[in-house]
């Protein structure tokens, strides 16, 4: 009797052990620790729109708010969360900071959807919790833009929404308790709000689909309703956020005026191998008949769902809305985890996939793994990569970038940016020519490495030049402004940043006409950078928009590559 004790309480402990909520718990640890860690990542193309993060969260840091205080590329969010983050963790290299800062608000959902999974199917909890895990914790993209090993600096905001989006369609799928609905939707939708406007149209297009097949009653929804305005408004009523993070969308929207249908056409084909594969198997769906697994049809017991509702509430319409809402999400994007919300529904059909047999049943098993694999394996494959040959590569040269300088990339690459910046400072009059007619010095210069690791070489030489000029002239620049897409010189100097601006600075589309409050606000600037190395169209627009502005200030050499505008 004692020995059969015994070996049920190592049963139950084991249990415990991997249990899908101690999984996580513990992955939240290991994240911390790792936080505290001098890590250092291999530099990818397009790799300084990590720097955005690092100019909003040092802005919020310093009593700056987004929307109000500076005009930002996406919602506040993003720099609430990385602001005491950074302070937290010093060391922590900023990139997987930024990518796993979002655990704060994607973690307690989800904690929430596996506790209730878990007591029906502990393996149908992993089988959310696994890729949740996966796609949350590695800062890479589907797509790719380049071909040598490295990480994803940009597109961090389109994986934090995909994210989310696969955790509230987990809850929409598996949760069946009216009131986890209810806490799992107010949760991610308003964080969704905050974060990319474009990924909470798509969670409203899920939703409304989830209310009208029954899942969600009408109870519930007019309370997710009432709820989401009282906090919109309360976050009005303290920060002046909400109607100032409207006008920034408002105008993202007019830089941005497009065709929306040649968007879907330009994202149905760049994730073609996605897309047809699923739009497949939610017609085979259809055409076998093939409806819900059977602890779905606990979900049906809403208290309005009727026969609409019930005729709603099919894989292979729950598919085919979470393609399209996917779709829509990818339509404004460059880079991220496309369509990793269709997850959740491919293994509800997973599990439902018993009533088939012989080529029916092979058929949906195909398409199901051809429509969940790739993203899988393009992360997985560009992660392992990039791990492998770091021993190979060398450390970016540099003393004053902070966490920011934690980076490595092939010593090849690093030598030819240490010569492309010799290039760029000793024939301006070249790079000029360029700009002057609308031309970049490659076609796809940003997504270049040697670009990449140049600018971040540069940026320390700016620092330097800065302290140098500052010592040699009894001064000290309180403010201090880069006339470039990123400005992490603040953060880097503990400076403050000229108010008003747009930062992420692309002028072609996220940086609005200075209005007489910004220019009042730049002209206040004690110091106004501009980078040489090379010379851009985007940085000689961005000279160009606040010209009037700069009209005052001091021209100074500060570096081979660097100009200034010194507040008289």
């Amino acid at each position: 009797m004692i020995v059969a004790a015994w070996t049920e309480s190592f049963k139950r402990a084991k249990q415990r052990m991997f249990s899908p909520l101690l999984i996580l718990f513990f992955v939240v640890l290991i994240v911390i620790i790792l936080l505290m860690l001098p890590l250092k990542l291999p530099v990818g193309p397009m790799y300084w729109d990590l720097i955005v993060y690092i100019d909003g969260a040092h802005r919020v840091a310093i009593g700056q708010t987004p929307s109000v205080d500076f005009f930002a590329p996406v919602g506040p969010l993003a720099y609430w969360l990385v602001a005491p983050l950074l302070t937290t963790f010093s060391n922590a290299q900023p990139l997987l900071l930024v990518q796993w800062s979002l655990l704060l608000v994607s973690a307690p959902p989800m904690f929430v959807i596996l506790a209730h999974v878990g007591q029906r199917s502990r393996a149908t909890a992993f089988a959310l919790l696994l890729p949740f895990l996966f796609f949350q914790l590695l800062p890479m993209n589907v797509e790719q833009y380049s071909t040598y090993p490295s990480v994803d600096g940009y597109g961090i905001y389109n994986r934090h929404t995909s994210i989310l989006l696969y955790s509230l369609t987990c809850g929409l799928i598996f949760l069946v308790n009216q009131r986890l609905i209810f806490l799992v939707v107010i949760w991610t939708c308003l964080a969704l709000f905050l974060l990319k406007i474009t990924g909470f149209i798509a969670a409203g297009l899920l939703c409304s689909f989830a209310f009208v097949a029954g899942r969600m009653s009408m109870r519930v929804a007019l309370g997710i309703g009432a709820a989401f305005l009282l906090a919109l408004v309360a976050l009005d009523a303290t920060l002046g956020v909400v109607r100032a993070y409207l006008i920034d969308i408002w105008l993202l929207v007019r830089l941005n005026e497009g065709n929306l249908l040649s968007r879907f056409l330009q994202a149905s084909s760049l994730h073609f191998g996605i897309l047809a594969p699923a739009a497949g198997l939610s017609v085979a769906l259809y055409w076998f008949k093939v409806g819900d697994a059977p602890f779905r049809q606990e979900t049906r017991g809403a208290p309005d769902a009727g026969t609409l509702a019930r005729k709603l509430d099919r894989n292979s319409l729950w598919l085919a809305i979470t393609i399209l809402a996917g779709l829509f999400f990818e339509t404004q994007n460059t880079g991220g985890q496309a369509l990793i919300l269709i997850w959740p529904v491919l293994l509800a059909i997973l599990l439902g996939v018993h009533r088939l047999n012989g080529a029916s049943l092979i058929l949906v098993l195909s398409l199901i793994g051809a429509a969940a694999l790739p993203p899988f394996v393009n992360v997985a494959h560009r992660t392992a990569r990039a791990l492998v040959v770091q021993g190979k590569f060398v450390d970016v040269p540099n003393a004053d970038l902070k966490a920011l300088g934690q980076v490595t990339q092939r010593p090849e690459i690093v030598e030819r940016a240490a010569k492309m910046r010799e290039v760029y400072s000793r024939f301006p009059e070249t790079f000029q020519f360029l700009a002057d007619n609308n031309l970049l010095p490659g076609f796809t210069l940003y997504s270049e490495l040697d670009f990449q690791v140049g600018w971040l070489m540069v940026a320390d030489e700016a620092v330097k030049a800065i302290r140098e000029y500052e010592a040699a002239n009894s001064i000290e620049f309180k403010t201090i402004m880069n006339l470039n897409f990123v400005n992490p010189f603040p953060f880097l100097l503990d400076r403050g940043a000229t108010r008003h601006i747009a930062i992420g600075a692309d002028p072609t589309r996220a940086v609005p006409a200075p209005d007489p409050e910004t220019l009042a606000a730049v002209s206040k600037t004690d110091l106004i950078l501009y980078p040489m190395c090379p010379i851009t169209t985007a940085n000689e627009a961005l000279l160009a928009l606040y010209r009037p502005a700069v009209a005052h200030h001091k021209f100074i050499v500060l570096s081979a590559c660097w100009r200034g505008y010194v507040r008289q």
